[in-house]
């Protein structure tokens, strides 16, 4: 028996629409137990920040794959 590493299996294999329907129901079943996190404004808000901060930084740095740590 000869197994083909990485090849078909898991969600690496699936097409993006079957990823998205199975993160759908995975997602509609958090919120029916109550259990999914609901994002405050407040909380949107600091995560936009957090994220622009980060993809600015980023972008100075050039080729070398190094980050600029603030």
């Amino acid at each position: 028996m000869e197994i083909q590493k990485g090849r078909g299996r898991g969600f690496a294999s699936m097409s993006p629409e079957k990823k998205r329907e199975i993160a759908s129901k995975g997602g509609k079943a958090a919120h029916a137990l109550g259990t999914a996190h609901k994002w405050t404004s407040e909380e949107a808000q600091a995560a936009g920040r957090k994220g622009g901060s980060i993809s600015r930084r980023r972008s100075k740095v050039g080729n070398t794959g190094t980050s600029i740590q603030a």
